[in-house]
């Protein structure tokens, strides 16, 4: 069903980091609308790794992905932000203080600003250029990311990368499966202490690390998988029993309609001004990994930030007759 939303700001993308915009814009009593291209809030925490603990979040010393997103939607909750999913923003008009957004679904929404936090835009996965590879897909023995650990136990499970990703899921299922980890050097993408852990367990006959080797063919039959041909650069050739294959070699990176709004950007992200997180069209901000600016660490915790600071910087777009008298959320509580 479409729908016509007049709200204060439009924010285009449902990750954590536009999920706590909710919250920073509803403390300042602004009212927001959710879009985002995916069936369901999250992003990237909720449809390519729910049960991925994630570390460097104040307070969770490990909080899993997908809880994240759940005690983040506990918290906006009291904002009751509208929210317009398998959606895609195709058009965006007007100016600051008065814009107009339609979807893919013939929605239509009037927004005094809009926030970006589209996080890696219209992700998808680098897939390996493997013959056969599409059938392999379909029956589930190759993927691209882990939506249920216990999916995978007892199984015979290849992953191939040398990032976090790969280190991390190949740490999290050693020990309900039989790992291997195919990568082209014995150094490791990952945070060091990740990749420390890595290589004991490798003493240890917890993990098998195939190095220095990379994917060069699948085996099975019918999509079924059966075994993962990896060879070296000099062509020597090893055949892996597997049942699945993990490859982790990030994420392909797409804008999609908003690479056409006009905004400057650099290499598929948003250039802003770190001060407010204003992109180079007015009224028009940027939060989260798409956003860019010198010094820029692609964590959550500074999107949150960075959701705070457009959140204050919005406000006199939305009020322009009234001062933003700053109070902390100790003083004033959550609104109702």
């Amino acid at each position: 069903m479409t729908q016509n939303i007049e709200t204060d700001v439009a924010i285009v993308g449902a990750g954590p980091v536009g999920l706590f915009a909710v919250f920073e814009l509803g403390m300042l009593k602004l009212t927001s609308v959710l879009i985002d291209s995916l069936a369901e809030v999250g992003g990237q925490c909720t449809a390519l790794y729910p049960e991925k603990p994630i570390y460097d979040i104040p307070a969770q010393p490990s909080i899993e992905a997908g809880a994240l997103i759940t005690q983040l939607e506990q918290q906006i909750a009291p904002f009751a932000a509208p929210r317009l999913l398998g959606r895609q923003v195709n058009g965006l008009r007007g100016e600051s203080g008065g814009f107009s957004l339609t979807t893919d679904q013939g929605d239509r929404v009037r927004a005094k600003a809009v926030i970006v936090a589209a996080g890696a835009g219209a992700f998808g996965p680098n897939r390996p250029p493997l013959d056969g590879l599409a059938a392999y897909e379909a029956s589930g023995s190759v993927q691209y990311y882990v939506r249920r650990r216990e999916d995978l136990r007892g199984r015979r499970v290849v992953i191939a990368g040398g990032g976090d990703s790969a280190v991390d899921w190949a740490l999290a299922l050693k020990d309900i499966a039989r790992v291997a980890v195919v990568h082209r050097r014995p150094k490791f993408r990952a945070a060091p202490e990740s990749a420390a852990r890595l290589d004991a367990a490798a003493r240890n006959n917890e993990i098998e690390l195939v190095i220095p080797y990379q994917l060069r063919g699948l085996a099975g039959t019918d999509g079924t998988l059966s075994a993962v041909e990896v060879a070296t650069l000099d062509g020597a050739v090893r055949s892996l029993p597997a049942d699945v294959l993990l490859p982790f070699f990030g994420l392909s990176m797409d804008l999609g309609p908003i690479a056409a709004w006009g905004l400057q950007s650099e290499q598929h992200h948003v250039s802003v001004d770190p001060a407010t997180c204003q992109t180079s069209q007015p009224g028009v901000f940027a939060i989260g990994d798409v956003a860019s600016y010198p010094g820029k660490l692609k964590l959550i915790l500074q999107g949150f930030s960075e959701a705070a600071v457009a959140a204050h910087a919005i406000f006199p777009i939305v009020h322009p007759d009234r001062a933003l008298h700053f109070e902390y959320s100790t003083s004033k509580g959550v609104p109702t």
